[in-house]
């Protein structure tokens, strides 16, 4: 349920730390009631909304000039700022008013020609309806109870029930001149309502200052909410059928993935990303009777279908087959409308990718599908935001949003797709990477590497503390697992927490690792027990689990073992630490001759002297000092004289990633060690 979280002093603070300029005061209290909005995610999500400030400021002639500033593209409500607003000139878009038509093009063009500051965004593509409403402040949101009233079969009915003439009535036309012209002209027939109910779309309100037009918001929405939640169906729907995230995610990442080769042509094409989203309430709608009529209604609002499609693929089966079948029905299915849809505009379009961007499965939940982690958590978003709008509307007259017609046309929308970005593409965009002591200075290195090429990040790490503040540093989207490793199910609790997170495994980097130092002599078995059980039996089991999910998910993969130079180049009282990893040197030609076959790649990476967990400061001081020279020259003790760093072994792993032909390989990064060379 949403909530007033408008506070006098926090407001008070910004609009006085703004300057002593009135607009840039107003401006403040936008950006700060706009975050408000954007923060509640039964209020607005990814960009399914938009708000604005009328002010008044000086021209460099020193003239007054009525300004504009509206919500630019590309910025995102909950974290907006002063540059995320840009401010157009009014007064040419009220001209625009006059015209009978106005394309798209030419509209986006006058706007951009009126900005203040040319290298502003663009402003939003509702920019003229909010000009057009003569309040100073305007606000506008798809709010999840809006939304569900504003599909309902009866809604003119319903919003004259809850808000008597308080709120006016807007039909469906697409965001653009248009509808800013229908809008306009309800209000000049309606100056006194509060608000404005765009059918099958949003909702605004608007006042003469930021506090009472989002308060009028808050309040609009409560009204709704709770309209519905006396109406709303508890009933619980046991799931007839139990899957697991295990045992369906990878087939399904299979399955897209070689749709998605076969359509693009590109055997290197990248699988999607999965994000999958489960609660009771999730679970009670996947197990209604009436789920499969509910699949094929649409959209809770147009511009959902730019990140989820129009329908979803309901999965009853975690059958690799009849996975397959679901999504090849999907795929057919859109071919069908796209060859239906494009024979009926003037402008022939470029079909889309085919394939569905959002699951309902049986009895495990919603699976949002995307290019990377981001994209696909925005659409199980949409998705679990859809739920609640079906249920609700479902319980009170029905869902009935727009029909196919406008949904193609909104889909293939020029402004709507220019929304989704053009920039090309990193290097590992699309790749699931596992990194073990992921809270280490290699590990979180490593992270660090592959997130900057584009991959998402699953961390590894029995430090709690550590995991948390290296997941920190990388940022959203990117997760991780408090595991040990050398538990019995370590490896493979791993394994599911990061299919499960991000529907498989693209890379592994092995990394996990401790140093025990004793002479052989000395050695007891306890000693050299734990040190296989990390330094080898971890590598070992974690790589042989995500060799199985890399199986089933057919599209090859990466799997990387950080070695050590005490594989090849033992050191004095090294021998716990040196002889697993000999064995994990094995380790790697012996999974590569076995996994080549399944375009499977796996090389290791054999370093010397990193400051870590392994070689920390207490350490080097003691090496240095038994060899009587200084910290700085023991580091730097190579044929290059340089210290090697963790962000270097971390470049060794991205490029061994990146290296499509390559496996079976040892890289040595220790800065030149001639007796650890291996050729």
């Amino acid at each position: 349920m949403v909530k007033n979280l408008w506070n006098a002093k926090d407001a008070q603070q910004l609009h006085d730390n703004a300057g002593p300029e009135e607009a840039d005061r107003q401006l403040a209290l936008r950006v700060y009631t706009s975050r408000l909005i954007g923060q509640d995610p039964d209020m607005v999500m990814h960009g399914g909304g938009n708000t604005s400030v009328k002010v008044s400021r000086q021209n460099i002639f020193g003239d007054k000039t009525d300004v504009l500033h509206v919500k630019g593209s590309g910025w995102d409500l909950e974290t907006i700022e002063a540059a995320g607003l840009p401010g157009v000139h009014i007064a040419p878009l009220e001209k625009l008013r006059q015209l009978d038509a106005l394309s798209d093009e030419d509209m986006v063009n006058l706007q951009r020609s009126n900005l203040l500051d040319s290298t502003s965004p663009n402003p939003s593509v509702e920019t003229l309806l909010h000009a057009y409403i003569p309040h100073k402040f305007v606000d506008h949101t798809h709010a999840t109870a809006m939304l569900a009233l504003a599909n309902l079969p009866n809604v003119k009915e319903v919003l004259a029930e809850i808000f008597g003439d308080k709120v006016a009535f807007v039909p469906y036309i697409m965001p653009g001149f248009e509808l800013a012209k229908v809008a306009a002209d309800v209000f000049d027939k309606n100056p006194n309502v509060e608000g404005l109910l765009l059918i099958n779309h949003g909702h605004f309100t608007f006042g003469p200052d930021a506090k009472s037009s989002y308060e009028l918001m808050v309040d609009h929405v409560s009204a709704v909410e709770n309209w519905f939640e006396r109406r709303a169906d508890t009933q619980p729907h046991a799931p007839k059928i139990q899957l697991s995230a295990k045992s369906v995610l990878p087939k399904i990442r299979a399955s897209l993935a070689r749709a998605m080769k076969a359509h693009t042509g590109n055997q290197d094409q990248a699988a999607p990303f999965l994000d999958l989203r489960t609660s009771d309430q999730i679970l009670r709608f996947l197990a209604r009777e009436d789920l499969d009529d509910l699949a094929t209604r649409g959209v809770a609002t147009p511009d959902h279908v730019i990140r989820t499609k129009a329908f979803p693929t309901i999965i009853a089966s975690d059958d690799q087959g009849e996975i397959d079948a679901a999504i090849d029905k999907f795929i057919n299915n859109y071919k069908e409308y796209f060859a239906r849809q494009n024979a009926r505009v003037p402008d022939q379009k470029t079909m889309l990718l085919p394939t569905p961007n959002l699951f309902w499965v049986h009895g495990l939940g919603i699976i949002g599908v995307g290019s990377n982690a981001g994209a696909a958590r925005i659409a199980a978003d949409l998705g679990v935001q859809t739920v609640q709008v079906m249920e609700w509307a479902e319980g009170s007259g029905g869902f009935y949003p727009i029909n196919e017609d406008d949904l193609f046309d909104m889909e293939y929308w020029a402004l709507e797709q220019a929304k989704l970005g053009k920039a090309k593409p990193k290097a590992m965009l699309g790749k699931a990477v596992l990194i073990t002591g992921g809270a280490g200075a290699i590990g979180l290195a490593a992270a660090k590497a592959f997130r900057d090429q584009g991959a998402n990040i699953f961390l590894v790490d029995r430090d709690r503390d550590g995991l948390f503040a290296a997941l920190n540093e990388l940022g959203m989207d990117h997760d991780g697992a408090i595991v040990d490793l050398c538990s019995e199910d370590g490896p493979q609790t791993a394994v599911d927490a990061i299919v499960s997170r991000f529907g498989g495994v693209d890379v592994l980097v092995s990394n996990a690792g401790a140093a025990w130092s004793k002479s052989m002599l000395e050695m007891d078995q306890d000693t050299l027990r734990n040190s296989f059980e990390l330094n080898f039996f971890s590598h070992q089991k974690i790589a042989q689990a995500v060799a199985r999910v890399m199986q089933v998910q057919s599209t090859g993969g990466s799997i990387l073992f950080n070695v050590s130079k005490q594989a090849v180049n033992p050191g004095k009282d090294f021998g716990a630490y040196g002889l697993p990893k000999a064995a994990t040197f094995f380790l790697v030609k012996q999974f590569a001759l076995e996994l080549g076959e399944l375009g499977i790649r796996v090389n290791g990476v054999n370093a010397d002297r990193i400051r870590s967990g392994l070689l920390t400061d207490e350490f080097i001081a003691s090496r240095s000092k038994s060899r009587n020279i200084s910290a700085e020259t023991y580091l730097s003790g190579n044929l290059l004289k340089r210290e090697v760093e963790a962000s270097h072994v971390a470049q060794a792993f991205v490029a061994l990633a990146l290296a499509p032909r390559t496996t079976a390989h040892i890289m040595t990064v220790d800065g030149g060690n001639i007796e650890a060379s291996l050729r």
